[in-house]
């Protein structure tokens, strides 16, 4: 029974020293987000393939150690377990021995202080979920007391988190999108960007985001940001407004309802608004157009009768900027060319013959 308690109690001592050094390490790998990033065995092999490439040496002439000690130059590792084993490999046997031994000369309560230490650390090695990640950064949204770096810090991490379609359907029980849409009124235009730019992600070809944004009200809002001086956030209000009605037909009606053909108008007539704005602005135009040929709906759209909208479009075909004019003119998309035979053939020779 002795030789059994010492044997735990040496493993324990031994775990602990491990822990320790990798603790008190010079390389701490560490993520934009709360706890510690383990590096994806692609990765690894990336900097394998890449420092073979600087190097201009071949892998298979390289020893066993060689190669293992090269996988550790991100200062990451696949897993904890592997971690253990690269300190255990490059520590000296003869401390961690003595280490070990001094650990045996612990009273109980010393060692369970130690033991208490040791599950702290894991804990804090411990890579957090991204649905932990994301309700930590909608809990700092929510803290009116939140600086302004730590609540654009926050957001930022929200936007890469939503990309993944599951991580976006778990963002409204999270309580994500009433938290992002009350920033949408936030004085800095910054934040409010950032806040139109995640509804825009998240509900981007996602039915089940774009009626959850859409029954929460906030289209009007996004669409009264387009109309914004600050270029970036009238470009990400627009593009989360086409992203939530995109192949929506529920979207749409309200996009209309909100006189949406009015604000395209707007812009689309507007020389001197960003380019940006005027691209989107034709995209969007065309997918309603296409929305409409699709449903083989007889009812005509609303900007099919403004005239201003419309030959604001064949306007762009003489525009400076070649982008917008092959986008415009020579796109391979059908619903841009049927634009524009709509237009020619149906709306304006005789708008131009007066």
């Amino acid at each position: 029974m002795g030789r059994r308690t010492n044997s735990i109690s040496t493993a324990a001592a031994t775990l602990l020293v491990v822990l320790a050094a990798v603790a008190g390490g010079e390389r701490v790998n560490k993520s934009t987000s709360v706890g510690s990033f383990w590096s994806t065995a692609k990765e690894e092999g990336d900097l394998l393939r890449l420092k073979s490439t600087v190097a201009g040496a071949d892998l298979s002439d390289r020893t066993v150690q060689e190669e293992e000690d090269e996988r550790q130059l991100d200062g990451g590792f696949s897993s904890l377990e592997g971690m253990l084993q690269w300190t255990i490999g490059h520590s000296d046997p003869e401390k961690l021995k003595e280490a070990a031994l001094d650990m045996q000369r612990l009273s109980p309560e010393e060692l369970k202080e130690r033991q208490m230490e040791i599950k702290e650390l894991m804990e804090k090695l411990k890579t957090p979920s991204d649905s932990k990640l994301m309700k930590i950064a909608i809990d700092d949204l929510n803290n009116s007391s939140l600086s302004l770096e730590d609540r654009h810090r926050a957001l930022q991490e929200l936007l890469i988190l939503v990309e993944p379609i599951d991580n976006a359907n778990d963002l409204h029980k999270l309580g994500g999108l009433t938290a992002v849409i009350k920033e949408l009124n936030y004085p800095n235009p910054e934040i409010r960007t950032i806040s139109a730019w995640i509804l825009g992600k998240a509900s981007q070809n996602n039915p089940l985001v774009q009626n959850q944004i859409l029954e929460l009200g906030i289209l009007a809002k996004l669409m009264e940001m387009v109309h914004s001086e600050f270029t970036e956030e009238a470009t990400k209000a627009l593009y989360a407004i086409s992203a939530l009605i995109r192949n929506n037909q529920e979207g749409q009606h309200l996009f209309y309802g909100e006189a949406g053909e009015l604000m395209l108008e707007n812009i689309l007539s507007n020389s001197s608004v960003d380019i940006r704005l005027h691209r989107k602005s034709i995209y969007l135009l065309a997918d309603l157009v296409e929305c409409q040929l699709e449903r083989r709906n007889d009812v005509e759209l609303p900007f099919f009768s403004n005239q201003i909208l419309l030959k604001s479009v064949v306007d762009l075909i003489a525009s400076p900027d070649l982008d917008l004019q092959e986008k415009v003119s020579l796109s391979p998309s059908p619903s841009l060319s049927q634009i524009l035979t709509y237009i020619f053939c149906f709306k304006f020779c005789r708008l131009y013959m007066q």
